[in-house]
């Protein structure tokens, strides 16, 4: 049975509101902490990303604020967001961890590093950009658009946000589909509409900042991951991120998109694993 599958969901309490969270792999060393996309919750990791994982680290997935069956208001600024998921680190006591940051979480995982340098090791950015680069502001519409056709073809949405039209990203798509509904016990709660609102006012001021200079005094060891065709954000960011980091590795998949992680799940783990084990 997968792990990510049965895995219990938890709460913390965060400065008096609860978090939900859950853990998979065997506890020891440096956690893994995994921060997901906008209008997502726990739900929708993919369990041959997690489990892949797993199988050598200790993961943390975790709702911020606001998120699925977290408690609280989800603010509309990423630096809030940053501070809530350091609090959050902090309440499991935690003193030191590695970050997987995807999309949103990506640019949560940036200013987590920037501002307390200290609590993080190693991070993996996917499908993620700096600010300023293109993108983010036009992610509502994106999203709509995305919906509608999803609607009028009888598929999913993230059948076009997350994977390239072509016979062989679609049947990706489907198998990871399949993968986010194995789980039928102790699901998540959706996110509201106030929530996507407010991620969707921080990813239009995370574009109107044009001033990503912070990533230069960014030391820490990364990996940063994307299809070559990311129809949500486009690519260019992700190279854009990559070149502006010190220190950084950077892996991109051919007839993929914002989703390339779960396309290529098994290379992804494989070069994940291989990266934090340093």
């Amino acid at each position: 049975m997968s792990a990510m599958k049965g895995a219990t969901t938890k709460t913390v309490n965060v400065g008096g509101t609860s978090f939900a969270y859950r853990e998979v792999g065997a506890v020891g060393g440096i956690p893994l902490v995994l921060l997901h996309h906008v209008t997502a919750m726990l739900d929708d990791w993919d369990p041959a990303v997690v489990d892949g994982l797993a199988a050598e680290r200790h993961l943390i997935l975790v709702d911020l604020r606001g998120v699925g069956a977290s408690g609280g208001t989800t603010p509309d600024t990423f630096e809030a967001m940053a501070e809530d998921a350091v609090a959050f680190v902090e309440a499991l006591g935690l003193g030191t961890v590695d970050l997987l940051g995807y999309s949103l979480g990506g640019i949560v995982a940036q200013l987590i590093a920037q501002t307390h340098p200290g609590l993080v090791r190693r991070i993996v950015f996917a499908a993620t950009t700096p600010a300023g680069a293109k993108g983010p502001a036009s992610t509502g519409a994106v999203l709509q658009a995305a919906a509608q056709r999803a609607a009028s073809e009888g598929k999913h949405p993230k059948n076009f946000l997350f994977f390239e039209p072509t016979p062989a990203s679609q049947e990706a798509a489907d198998s990871f589909l399949h993968r986010l509904e194995e789980r039928t016990e102790d699901r998540d709660t959706p996110v509201t509409d106030e929530t996507i609102a407010a991620q969707l006012t921080a990813l239009a001021s995370w574009e109107q900042d044009a001033s990503p200079a912070g990533l230069k005094n960014l030391n820490h060891p990364a990996l940063v991951v994307n299809g070559d065709n990311d129809a949500m954000w486009p690519t260019t960011g992700t190279l854009e991120l990559a070149q502006a980091l010190p220190n950084a590795k950077l892996a991109i998949y051919p007839d993929s998109g914002h989703g390339a992680i779960f396309q290529y799940h098994d290379l992804f783990v494989q070069q994940t694993l291989e990266f934090l084990r340093g």
